[in-house]
């Protein structure tokens, strides 16, 4: 009995090892090659027209193709003296150091959602207008953005 204990053990520890195809550390990737970077795009970009003089927001989605997460810790605007990125959680926004982006996804920044605030606007945009974002990341090279301002009922759809 115990020796078929044994053997129906050892069975199951290789039909384990063979199922994994990975090298023991969990990444399933034989052990050699590390997890690639990440390599980050950006699409959707857009600015509604703003209300007031002071204040503007930015959506658009980072997109992660690479199999290392990243995070989007800041960005810079020609028009705007500050820049926060903002998180919204149960309808209250509230600013963050960082937002991820993680391995193999997205980072949406959507109205109603998180976004990103242009604040002491050196001039209002307005529709038809074009305001450079810069996205700075943790590990990433910064992303530069021509971003287009629409409507200010534009939902980027």
């Amino acid at each position: 009995m115990r020796g078929r204990a044994a053997a129906v053990a050892l069975t199951a520890a290789f039909a384990l090892s063979a199922c994994g195809g990975g090298d023991g550390n969990g990444n399933g990737n034989g052990g050699d090659d590390a997890a690639s970077p990440p390599d980050l795009s950006a699409r959707g970009a857009f600015i509604p027209e703003p209300a007031t003089a002071d204040l503007a927001a930015a959506f658009l989605t980072v997109e992660n193709a690479g199999g290392t997460d990243d995070a989007l810790t800041s960005v810079t605007s020609d028009i705007a003296g500050t820049v926060e990125i903002h998180e919204t959680v149960d309808n209250a926004m509230r600013q963050v150091d960082a937002l991820p982006v993680p391995a193999g996804g997205e980072l949406d920044l959507a109205r109603g959602g998180n976004h990103v605030m242009l604040m002491d606007l050196t001039s209002q945009p307005v529709e038809g207008d074009t305001v450079t974002l810069e996205l700075h990341f943790e590990t990433s090279d910064p992303i530069a953005l021509d971003v287009p301002v629409e409507s200010a009922t534009h939902t980027g759809e």
